[in-house]
């Protein structure tokens, strides 16, 4: 398998947990997000995935796009280490988790938005900062509410899950931009413990032989 991505994209680091967790080798392919102008935008990467976006995998003359389409692909052909609960509403309560960071608080501020703010709509890096703030911070609010509910040592109970996944580069993504976040100790635990497990380790960033 090969995963195209890049080391500090948050959606590829989701995708790299999901492949240490479940000891899958993998090729790294990075793309660099900012260099030459993105080489996301390269005609090579528009064949593999017209989105422009990352990650991309690509498991034999397969190509799947989209972070958790690519961790849905893995689940279901890599069963034996399971992302979900077994439980029907546990695993209801994950998904939720899960698509509340990937599809409310990500988009709103991945780097093709943040551009658009600064080139196009000439926002000054205060307004961006204040824009980038202003979303994470409520669907962490709404998140650390909702923890307080399904928490043991993960966003779930006490097995690493989906949730969890998506969660730790979310929080990554927002120390990079000096979010505040005394406000969400559930969050913190959770994300402390995660730290903790190898698969997490190996999958950080700052790990990845494309990190500057």
């Amino acid at each position: 398998m090969k995963l195209y991505g890049y080391w500090r994209s948050t959606a590829a680091y989701r995708v790299r947990i999901a492949l240490q967790l479940k000891s899958l080798p993998y090729q790294s392919c990075p793309v660099h997000l900012i260099n030459n102008g993105g080489e996301q935008h390269s005609d090579a990467y528009i064949k593999l995935n017209p989105t422009q976006l990352v990650p991309t995998l690509v498991d034999g003359d397969i190509k799947i796009r989209q972070s958790l389409a690519i961790i849905d692909y893995l689940e279901h052909k890599y069963p034996d280490v399971s992302l979900y609960p077994d439980n029907l509403v546990d695993k209801a309560l994950v998904q939720a988790l899960a698509y509340d960071v990937a599809c409310e608080i990500h988009p709103l501020n991945n780097l093709r938005v943040q551009q658009y703010l600064t080139q196009q709509l000439a926002v000054d890096e205060q307004q961006k900062s204040a824009w980038v703030h202003h979303w994470i911070t409520l669907g962490f609010e709404a998140f650390e509410t909702q923890l307080k509910q399904t928490a043991g040592k993960y966003c779930v109970g006490d097995e690493i899950s989906l949730a969890d996944i998506c969660l730790v580069p979310q929080v990554y993504n927002a120390n990079r931009v000096n979010l505040a976040m005394q406000a969400y100790p559930l969050i913190q635990r959770v994300v402390g413990q995660c730290q903790q497990h190898p698969a997490f380790i190996a999958a950080q960033p700052e790990n990845q032989a494309d990190a500057q």
